[in-house]
């Protein structure tokens, strides 16, 4: 490597710190405006023709472009765990900035010391960001459904709360609201969270189609619904592509850590109590696997005695949550099992 650096990306600037191993040389600065275009330009005009370049960046919002710029540009491109960088950074001496943040990456790229993490493929960023809009389409409608048993409950009419998934009870509700009790105010609050919802499901239906497809073609997919109780094609496809190759980790505990769903000791550095859960790792996957251990409940699951335990001594939440913990680790060994399969390419997600 005669150019090692490192790249800090925020949304206005990227700002870069490289050194020339060769002549000794260090550059700092800003590639303004943070876009894929500016930075294709930036890197042509400096590192055209080499293949002798490394540059590091912290697997943050906007690495996706900056790693796909420089694979573009035969840059060798790596993908900073950020937990992991900042525990290598150590104790703070000085303020943080954008220009120590590139430093300190630039420095790991030289010592051979970056706690990589994984390059997913074009595939799998793709389901990705199909994924993350399903989510958000998904919250978006729990959201306007809860507005709805709200108000029906503080007007005093709460026996259709928990039925607005029954067609009757939606139509009772959009035509004659008034009637029931409510406020004028009331009603058409109501009625307009009716209307969005209804929406919202009609972008949702295609986007989980198009998951359930994808999930029940793809061999990692498929294996993981085939072999794991409670596991359908959409939690499958979270798994899959949040958890990743999973050849990268060196144990299941390591894939759990990945998940966020372990729970955090004492730390000398005193930045968070111990016994709560660490929340790293992407919150969506979270949310699958806590879905998946609510499976746990029904009598034919293979956890079922192990959930109902843990649900007597404590809650179904936290049953829930060591299951989802048991699933973590066996997808670890799924994926881990199926190699270079479990994330063979399958014809591309289309509407």
């Amino acid at each position: 490597m005669a150019i090692v650096g490192g790249f800090d990306i925020h949304r206005r600037q990227v700002t870069f710190d490289y050194l020339d191993t060769v002549t000794g040389q260090v550059r700092r600065g800003r590639i303004e405006p943070a876009c894929r275009l500016v930075l294709r330009e930036w890197l042509q005009e400096r590192f055209a023709g080499r293949d002798d370049v490394t540059f590091a960046v912290e697997g943050c919002t906007g690495w996706q472009f900056v790693v796909e710029e420089l694979q573009r540009s035969g840059i060798a491109a790596l993908l900073a765990e950020p937990a992991q960088t900042a525990d290598l950074r150590g104790s703070k001496k000085r303020a943080k900035t954008d220009k120590t943040d590139a430093r300190h990456l630039r420095t790991l790229v030289a010592d051979g010391r970056v706690p990589a993490s994984w390059i997913p493929p074009a595939q799998v960023l793709e389901l990705r960001a199909l994924l993350q809009l399903y989510r958000d389409l998904r919250e978006e409608h729990t959201a306007w459904t809860q507005r709805i048993h709200a108000t029906l409950f503080h007007q005093g009419v709460p026996g259709l709360a928990g039925r607005l998934s029954d067609p009757q009870a939606r139509a009772r509700l959009a035509a004659a609201p008034a009637g029931m009790g409510l406020s004028a105010a009331g009603a058409q609050a109501v009625q307009v969270a009716l209307r969005r919802m209804e929406d919202l499901e009609a972008e949702l239906a295609p986007v989980h189609a198009q998951i359930t497809a994808f999930a029940r073609r793809q061999p990692g997919c498929k294996t993981l619904q085939h072999e794991l109780f409670g596991v359908g094609p959409l939690v499958a496809a979270i798994v899959w592509a949040f958890l990743g190759d999973t050849r990268r980790f060196s144990s299941s505990a390591q894939a759990v850590r990945h998940t966020g769903l372990d729970v955090t000791v004492h730390s000398s550095d005193g930045k968070g109590p111990p016994g709560s859960l660490s929340h790293q790792g992407p919150p969506i996957l979270r949310w699958a696997l806590f879905e998946a251990g609510h499976q746990g409940s029904r009598a034919s699951s293979p956890d079922h005695r192990y959930y109902a335990d843990v649900a007597a001594r404590i809650d179904a939440n936290r049953a829930a949550l060591s299951v989802a913990r048991k699933l973590a680790r066996r997808s670890h060994h799924i994926l881990r099992r199926l190699g270079d399969q479990a994330y063979a390419p399958v014809p591309a997600i289309g509407r």
